[in-house]
């Protein structure tokens, strides 16, 4: 298959990129299982946006500034945070429905180190109403194809036909078939999400496999900061409610953590309070059940009107309650669990890696805004400032191909007889990350998961090769690479900041480094 366009990935970032550039292009995206099974429909913040009358775009860029710990690209910061009311109007024309206020206005929500009122919302559920809108307009495109069921293995590079490390589109896997589809592209746009999974707790959906950045280290491509992996403060702790998130607008409206005495901490920690950026307010609450040896902290709205707690969270206050908690009338248990990846594939300020042709926007991206901890909100905003930029960049992109492209070769590859391999792989990886790689880190922790990687990257390699490939087999690959990077990652940083905190390096080092890592002798998977 040949397109102008290709997209990996459905959320807020792919699709907003193929609206816009399926104006001067045909668009592909390939989307691993439904359209919206992504982050972004599981996001219930909503927007930041500098629009309120008592807020600015510096107060806004200072709040990013300082949620980064001193690693943010202040250029990238102000761009984005300059877009940010543009990109709002786009989400209404768009047919995004959002929250207002009696008199008409867009109601402003407020979450943790954000210093105003400026979050646009719907309700509770803010990304799901954003995807509804998104494949509202992309339904019946006439330049947009959709893929569904379909997951990237590998990225074509003109490296491997004697040209120049360009990428020129994908290798996809057809999971209902089985049968592996080659699609070519002038631009290949990376917009695959997060890496939650790599974590035994998280807030992320199933699909979270970190695809994109093991698919462009592989090719290449530099990636950065992946060590600071942020972990949401509050998720829901309950034995039937897997990932179910706790939104941090609870808090901006004026919930308060306690501990299961009912005693508050947080001001033992910051001078914000439970409004603390998630960074801190993840590592006190951690301290706070290593201490005790409880197993959750709580979050409690008892103290706030209850008609406004119900409608301002609608869809918190059903779920909690269908799990028997009434959360105007008793705390939420909470715990802490992996969320979000501030670092990702390096970008510059048109979303182009450092492989042409190879471009990346939303959570998979690294390009600066987010620093060493992610404001909340921000992360929703980036994705329709990114994809925007690029639409507009790939625009008079060259077509880079050979005159005859290799097909997928399965080699002497049989039906795997132990499939059980690659669901043990998964849970250890996932379990000695949470262990080792947490929110508290140390050498020798660190160098532990070191040593499991590899061991299991070697296991992972040669069944890779051995056995034909299944959508299962694609993402521990994925899965064990990103593990590998995030733990070099942190060894190689010897200082505490933003979400990378460890014990034998507490302080913070005199001058704040972005981290890069990338493959320099020859692929491995």
């Amino acid at each position: 298959m040949e397109t102008d366009y290709l997209v990996i990935g459905s959320g807020i970032a792919g699709l907003n990129f193929a609206l816009l550039a399926a104006e001067h292009g045909r668009v592909v995206v390939v989307t691993k299982k439904r359209p919206d099974d992504t982050n972004t429909n599981w996001a219930q913040g909503g927007v930041a946006a500098a629009i309120a009358a008592d807020d600015s775009l510096e107060r806004h860029v200072d709040d990013t500034l300082v949620a980064g710990d001193g690693l943010c690209d202040r250029a990238v910061v102000e761009m984005c945070v300059a877009d940010g009311p543009n990109q709002v109007k786009r989400l209404l024309e768009l047919g995004v429905r959002l929250d207002r206020t009696p008199t008409g206005e867009l109601d402003l929500g407020r979450e943790g180190a954000h210093s105003r009122h400026r979050v646009v919302h719907w309700e509770d559920v803010t990304g799901r109403e954003i995807q509804r809108a998104l494949l509202a307009a992309v339904a019946g495109h006439a330049n947009i194809t959709m893929l569904d069921e379909h997951l990237a293995i590998d990225l074509l590079s003109m490296a491997k036909y004697g040209g120049d490390p360009a990428c020129f589109g994908a290798y996809v896997l057809d999971r209902r078939s089985g049968q592996v589809q080659t699609i070519t592209a002038r631009a290949t746009v990376l917009a695959s999400g997060g890496t939650g999974k790599v974590f035994l707790y998280t807030s992320n959906p199933d699909v979270a496999t970190g695809d994109g950045v093991a698919m462009a280290y592989r090719l290449g491509a530099a990636c950065g900061d992946l060590e600071f992996v942020q972990f949401h403060p509050t998720v829901l702790y309950h034995p039937h409610a897997r990932n179910f998130l706790i939104s941090e607008a609870l808090r901006g409206e004026g919930g308060i953590l306690k501990l299961a005495n009912g005693e508050t901490f947080m001001e033992h920690y910051h001078p914000m309070k439970s409004l603390a950026s998630r960074d801190i307010v993840a590592r006190a609450i951690d301290n706070e059940l290593k201490k005790s040896g409880a197993d959750c902290v709580f979050l409690d709205m008892t103290h706030l009107e209850p008609a406004f707690v119900r409608t301002r969270f609608p869809n918190i206050a059903e779920r909690c309650l269908s799990l028997g908690i009434d959360i105007t009338k008793q705390p939420i248990p909470v715990v802490p669990a992996a969320h979000y990846m501030c670092g990702g594939v390096k970008t510059d300020l048109d979303g182009a890696t450092t492989i042409a042709g190879l471009y990346a926007i939303g959570e998979c991206a690294m390009t600066g805004l987010h620093g060493a901890n992610r404001l909340a909100s921000n992360s929703l905003l980036e994705g329709m400032v990114y994809s925007t930029r690029v639409a507009a960049a790939v625009k008079d992109l060259p077509r880079h191909r050979p005159q005859q492209v290799a097909p997928w070769s399965r080699g002497g590859a049989t039906d795997s007889n132990d499939a059980i391999v690659v669901a043990l792989n998964w849970d250890e990886i996932r379990r000695f990350m949470w262990s080792y790689l947490g929110i508290v880190r140390s050498d020798k922790r660190i160098e532990r998961a070191r040593r499991r990687i590899e061991i299991l990257r070697d296991e992972i390699r040669e069944y890779y090769i051995d056995f034909k490939i299944t959508s299962d087999l694609i993402e521990l690959r994925n899965l064990a690479l990103v593990a590998h990077l995030v733990i070099e990652s942190a060894r190689r940083r010897k200082e505490s900041r933003g979400l990378h905190t460890t014990s034998d390096y507490p302080d913070k080092l005199p001058e704040a480094i972005h981290s890069e890592i990338q493959l320099t002798n020859g692929p491995r998977g």
